[in-house]
């Protein structure tokens, strides 16, 4: 256990390290109230790590101890480096964990060859976290440009809670916002010492009260099917029913499809949205590859 002055000088290394940060560097969003203090304040770095207020405080004055889960995310939210990281566990004595290699997300050649031969429908590749790997244009057409979001910030969960179109786009987006909260809560169950999925939670959580409201309330679903109901500014309202075929070689990577009942007033529209988006390619743009958008990611 650590001692009264260690507790002390690590209060005194977080406070110099959340000051170091802006909100911007952290993806809270500036609403132009002056700051009294530099960088970030105590309550966004408790949010951010997704504990009380209080607990923080105490932990900062040196009043309590927290554990290696809490100093974990407490690195990663203030984007702490290596030596940095290791000086936080020493003084709270825990030791200095092995830094942990994260699992590459490199898409499986079977599912981007078959994603390269949907055309008509629109697919897209999810990885861990809900990370975005890999898309093909009508999915691009339909939901965003996803070329344009940068890789590191590809994601459909942050997309969803941050991009104000989204809450535009999905006619019923509360239930497709809460789906994919659930989905995140399988995912930490499954894996909780990921710090980027806990990073995520974070950002989230500061940027979304709807996002911070249902985490807290612990709700847990993985649906693989069902229908969402788009309305898009060219192509109209669409009813289309969605699947996600999981990789049999990776369970983490999957294959998202949307397709139109034939003959549908939907199917026309998606026929639309298609041949209006191949004359248009001002409107979204691809991946310097070719058709198809893809990444691999760590």
């Amino acid at each position: 256990m650590g001692s009264i002055e260690n507790r002390a000088e690590l209060g005194q290394f977080l406070k110099a390290r959340r000051a170091e940060l802006t909100p911007e560097a952290v993806g809270i969003p500036d609403n132009g109230s002056p700051r009294r203090v530099q960088g970030l304040r105590r309550e966004e770095v408790a949010q951010l790590v997704s504990i009380s207020a209080q607990y923080y405080t105490r932990l900062e004055q040196g009043r309590i101890q927290a554990s290696a889960p809490v100093l974990t995310t407490l690195a990663d939210a203030l984007r702490l480096d290596e030596d940095q990281r290791g000086y936080l566990f020493d003084l709270a004595g825990k030791g200095n964990p092995r830094p942990r290699r994260l699992k590459s997300q490199r898409i499986r050649p079977p599912l981007e060859r078959l994603l390269a031969t949907l055309t008509d429908i629109p697919a897209f590749i999810l990885g861990l976290r809900m990370d975005i790997l890999a898309w093909n244009d009508l999915a691009a057409a339909l939901i965003t440009d996803f070329a344009e979001i940068p890789q590191n910030r590809r994601n459909y969960a942050r997309i969803l809670f941050t991009d104000p179109i989204m809450r535009e786009r999905y006619l019923k987006w509360e239930i497709v916002a809460r789906d994919c909260v659930a989905y995140l809560r399988m995912e930490a169950a499954r894996d909780p010492d990921d710090p980027r999925l806990s990073a995520l939670v974070g950002e989230l959580s500061v940027q979304s009260p709807e996002f911070r409201t249902w985490w807290a309330g612990h709700y847990v679903a993985h649906r693989t099917f069902g229908i969402k109901t788009i309305r898009h500014p060219i192509a109209g309202d669409l009813t289309l029913e969605w699947e996600n075929l999981a990789s049999s070689a990776d369970p983490g990577q999957q294959l998202v499809i949307w397709t139109a009942e034939p003959g549908s007033a939907s199917e026309e529209a998606l026929r639309f949205l298609a041949s209006w988006a191949a004359a248009h390619p001002n409107y979204r743009h691809t991946s310097p590859g070719g058709a198809m958008g893809s990444t691999s990611q760590s």
